[in-house]
């Protein structure tokens, strides 16, 4: 009865993600839009991502790289190092407040997280703004 219970809780888990996620992460189209990089790495944003959710901010599906560490060491055949992987994080903006908050990373909710400024983060600012600026439209028909 408890492996049968667990079964049907993982399906049930599995189907409450895959509702709540961008089109993207599920495998449409991606629309891949970098913002200016910084020492702190590059970002990126899904166009093809961008919705208005029921509480009326914009959610879009993002990726981050951390930059490629001082003391990499090229491969053998002296070729440049290999870059860090990259991390997808889906965040919801409100775009009146210029406050974020990562609602997804990676795949795994992010339950209860918290409204944050960007804290002088120009990845975080560029990407804002990028977005919010790109979902005008969506969020005057909300």
């Amino acid at each position: 009865m408890k492996r049968a219970l667990r079964a049907f809780c993982a399906v049930l888990l599995v189907l409450l993600l895959l509702s709540g996620l961008p089109q993207a992460v599920l495998g449409g189209p991606v629309d891949w839009q970098e913002v200016p990089a910084t020492s702190e790495g590059r970002q990126w944003w899904d166009g093809g991502s961008l919705r208005v959710n029921k509480s009326g901010n914009l959610t879009v599906l993002s990726r981050f790289q951390p930059p490629i560490p001082e003391d990499a060491e090229s491969s053998a055949d002296g070729k440049e190092p290999r870059p860090p992987a990259s991390s997808l994080y889906v965040m919801e903006l409100d775009c009146g407040q210029r406050l974020y908050r990562d609602t997804s990373i990676n795949g795994i909710p992010q339950w209860g997280s918290q409204w944050q400024a960007s804290g002088n983060d120009g990845l975080i600012e560029s990407t804002i703004e990028a977005v919010c600026t790109a979902g005008e439209d969506l969020l005057a028909g909300f």
